[in-house]
């Protein structure tokens, strides 16, 4: 429950992505959670903007409360692409129809609700790969280069380098893997013809081949666990420069995460501690926190 002080202050803390906005509406004795569709701004901010208004007017709606309520709720919103500065500055001069608007990154909102609002770190592993670290202070963030330039050890690059190894075998360039064969199955045609279905695939397209590459390791394919090996090793180091910079723990977090976790060093896995809370709550802390800005 809020404490007393936030009155009948409604907050909105949402947790944006490039597939789906989470929020949760907390306030006047309601706690209502939300999903829309994507809301990265650095994809498309006009569809990142209203997915967030549809998810607010959507659990004002199922909270009882009528839309012209969005005038009094405080928002934060931690998006997928705003560390990106054009995108920052696109967003941050959007004419919203909300009290306030605290942006920040989804990272960021992830690690405070992870660690209850203390310091730590936090990466996600899901459709992209992103770190993040709150020590002494201090911010670090690892990644969030965007897909296909970054996002090195996700599903979306286990897809592509999924896709590329299927091609080598296809044309006798590279070891032989069975992961052509479930690419194939996957997409339902063969050779070639896979090229054509991935024509202007996005990351989420390519992430959704992932469970192939694991599915390939397990029954013991070369091929598909050098890529995890690949990816593994690569979120160990993100892992240990996160510690390094003082954080005393890890959260792991996203799709992938538990997959690859038992393939990740021992000595960053033995930091790794159950998440607190969720991104939404990391969202809300910070929703409160310009409460107490604006209240002072």
């Amino acid at each position: 429950m809020l404490d007393s002080k936030y009155g009948d202050q409604l907050f909105l803390g949402v947790d944006g992505g490039g597939s789906k906005c989470r929020v949760r509406l907390e306030g006047r004795g309601v706690s209502i959670e939300m999903v829309t569709g994507p809301a990265n701004p650095f994809q498309d901010i006009a569809e990142a903007q209203h997915s967030i208004v549809s998810a607010a007017k959507g659990a004002l709606a199922k909270a009882g409360l009528a839309e012209n309520a969005l005038s009094s709720v405080i928002v934060a919103a931690g998006l997928a692409g705003i560390n990106v500065p054009a995108t920052d500055a696109a967003m941050s001069a959007w004419d919203h129809p909300f009290q306030a608007l605290k942006l920040t990154t989804d990272i960021h909102i992830a690690c405070l609700g992870a660690h209850g609002g203390h310091e730590g770190a936090v990466m996600i592993v899901g459709t992209g790969t992103v770190g993040y670290s709150r020590a002494n202070a201090k911010e670090l963030m690892l990644g969030a280069h965007g897909f296909p330039h970054g996002d090195r050890g996700s599903g979306a690059w286990l897809g592509l380098e999924a896709v590329k190894a299927a091609l080598l075998h296809l044309d006798e360039l590279g070891p032989s893997t069975t992961l052509l064969s479930s690419i194939e199955h996957h997409f339902g045609c063969a050779g070639l013809s896979v090229i054509e279905r991935l024509h202007g695939a996005k990351s989420c397209d390519y992430a959704k081949l992932a469970p192939l590459v694991f599915a390939a390791a397990d029954a013991g394919d070369a091929v598909a666990q050098d890529l995890i090996d690949t990816a593994a090793l690569y979120l160990s180091h993100m892992a240990g420069r996160l510690l390094d910079h003082g954080a005393p723990s890890l959260v792991l977090m996203g799709g992938l995460a538990r997959r690859i976790t038992p393939y990740m060093a021992d000595d960053v896995t033995s930091k790794i501690v159950a998440a607190q809370g969720s991104p939404e709550d990391g969202a809300l802390i910070l929703a409160r926190s310009v409460f107490d800005s604006l209240a002072a």
